[in-house]
Order: C-alpha cells, then sequence, then structure tokens
C-alpha cells in the first residue's frame, strides 16, 4: 500500500501528475479538506473498498489549514504511518508564462502581479518542499516526460533522486540560454558550416559528427568537461538541487554544439543518480530563417 501527498507550486503540473497516477492505478482525491486528511488515510491503509494505492492531492487552496500538516506529518512518522511527498517545482518564469497562457488568476495574487503570488506561496508551501521525498522540476519537462519519471517512481520502483539533467545545445546569435546554470563555449572546434555539402545538415548525423571530432581537439575537450561533470553531478544530487541544464553553445547551434551535447548525453543517458534528456533549442533556426526570406 501507498500513500503519496502530491503537492507543489500552482500550475507546476500537480494536477496532471494526478490524473497520470490515477491512470497508473491509484485512487486519487484532490483538495481534500486538511482536516479530514488523517481519517483518508486510515481508511485507506486499512485496505477499505479494495484500494491498494492512494494519491492525495493538497495545494495553497488549503489555506491557514496548511499549518496543521506538520502535525498530521510529525503524527503519522511516530506511528510509523506509511506516507510518500511528491513535490512538483518550478521556476518562475515558467510558471508566470503558463498563468498568461492560460489567462488564470493566481490564488494568492488577489487580482495583483503574479510574481508576488508565486513568491507568497513559496514561503508558505517551503515546509513541503522541505519534507518531500520527491521533487520534480517540470519547467522543461514534456508532459510524456513527467509521466515517465512518476512511472519510474511508482510503478518500477526504481532508484529516484531528485536530480534532473537537460543537455542544452544552442546557438550564441540566438542568445545564451537565461535559464542555463552552466555554459560551455565549443567555437573553437571545427566548423562544417564552411563545407558547402555539411552546411545543411547537423550534428545529429555521422558526417557532421566525424568533421567536428576530426583532430581530436574535440576528444580531448570532451573527456576534461565529462570528468568535470562526474565530480560535479554527485555533489549536486548531494545538496539537493533538481534542476540543472547544461547548455553548449557554438555559433548557430546547428553542428558543433549538437555534437558534442549529443556526446556529453549518450555518456550519461544509462545513470540512475538522475533525470536525464538532451535538447537542441537551435538546430532548425537557419532552415526557418530561410524559409522566412
Amino acid at each position: 500500500m501507498r500513500l503519496v501527498i502530491v503537492t507543489g507550486m500552482s500550475g507546476a503540473g500537480k494536477t496532471q501528475a494526478l490524473k497520470m497516477l490515477e491512470d497508473m492505478g491509484f485512487y486519487c482525491v484532490d483538495n481534500l479538506p486538511i482536516p479530514l486528511i488523517e481519517t483518508f488515510a486510515e481508511l485507506t491503509l486499512s485496505n477499505h473498498g479494495g484500494i491498494r494505492n492512494a494519491a492525495l492531492g493538497i495545494d495553497i487552496r488549503s489555506g491557514e489549514d496548511l499549518s496543521v500538516l506538520n502535525r498530521i506529518f510529525d503524527e503519522w512518522s511516530r506511528i510509523r504511518t506509511p506516507f510518500e511527498i511528491l513535490f512538483l517545482d518550478s521556476s518562475d518564469e515558467t510558471l508566470i508564462k503558463r498563468y498568461k497562457e492560460t489567462r488564470r488568476a493566481h490564488p494568492l495574487a488577489a487580482g495583483g502581479r503574479i510574481d508576488s503570488g508565486i513568491e507568497k506561496e513559496r514561503l508558505k508551501l517551503g515546509f513541503l518542499k522541505e519534507e518531500a521525498d520527491y521533487i520534480i522540476d517540470t519547467s522543461r519537462l514534456l508532459t510524456k516526460e513527467l509521466r515517465q519519471e512518476l512511472e519510474k517512481i511508482f510503478v518500477n520502483r526504481e532508484s529516484y533522486r531528485n536530480l534532473y539533467i537537460t543537455i542544452l545545445s544552442f546557438g550564441f546569435k540566438y542568445g545564451i540560454p537565461s535559464d542555463a546554470d552552466m555554459v560551455f563555449d565549443v567555437r573553437f572546434l571545427p566548423n562544417p558550416y564552411y563545407s558547402e555539402e555539411l552546411r545543411p545538415k547537423t550534428g545529429e548525423e555521422k558526417a557532421v559528427r566525424d568533421y567536428v571530432m576530426q583532430h581530436g581537439t574535440a576528444a580531448l575537450f570532451l573527456d576534461k568537461l565529462n570528468d568535470m561533470l562526474e565530480f560535479l553531478i554527485p555533489n549536486f544530487v548531494l545538496e539537493g538541487k533538481n534542476q540543472l541544464v547544461i547548455a553548449i553553445g557554438c555559433t548557430g547551434g546547428k553542428h558543433r554544439s549538437v555534437t558534442i551535447a549529443r556526446s556529453v548525453y549518450d555518456k550519461f543517458k544509462s545513470r540512475e543518480e538522475f533525470g536525464i534528456k538532451i535538447e537542441h533549442r537551435d538546430i532548425d533556426k537557419d532552415n526557418i530563417r530561410k524559409r522566412m526570406v
């Protein structure tokens, strides 16, 4: 039997997560009044009604009753009631964008600015994030990727760490990614752009990769970069960081950065200590610009 408290920032994907857990066989209840939570837990853990797994959605809508949760969690820990906390988070920038796209009001904004509502919510939910067993940052996650992460935890029962890494290729001429934690410039490598045959291709194609990797400079750089990441990533995990964006840039984001990003991703993709994805932000930008001209 698993009892999961699903919580997090408004707009970070809690409702989606509950729907996904329901698809995975969980009995899901959203926004149950907090004074009823202990009764709900007793019924589900006693296998009442044949419920095997349950997920309970809790968020800022609970208002002042949120303060009662600390007492409930302490009591559950004392009597060894099995429960887990899943916290859905996202960057302020992403949350603001989502609210503007959906034209919804933030529950704590009270007709004011969205960012002030988000700030208040972070303060009120801070204790839940500190207590969370799993923190998933959805800032850069697609819906299918969120489902994959939930399946790892609640279906496959794989060991899970809260760090999720994005390997991001980009072009400097389109701007440095604002959410990058680390930025690496690979414009010193051989540039396939000057080959008419390779120019329309991308770093996802072997001919381009072979060109970039010639002479051994790229291989030496990758050895040093991967060695640094081998040192840094476990320390990020220990510090509780839940989102890491490693940005690798060249001029246009189509050849060299894509090649190196792919190599770094292939190096770490099988690791179980963290989740990882690759994203090529600008790989098609040149083609789009040509069509517009």
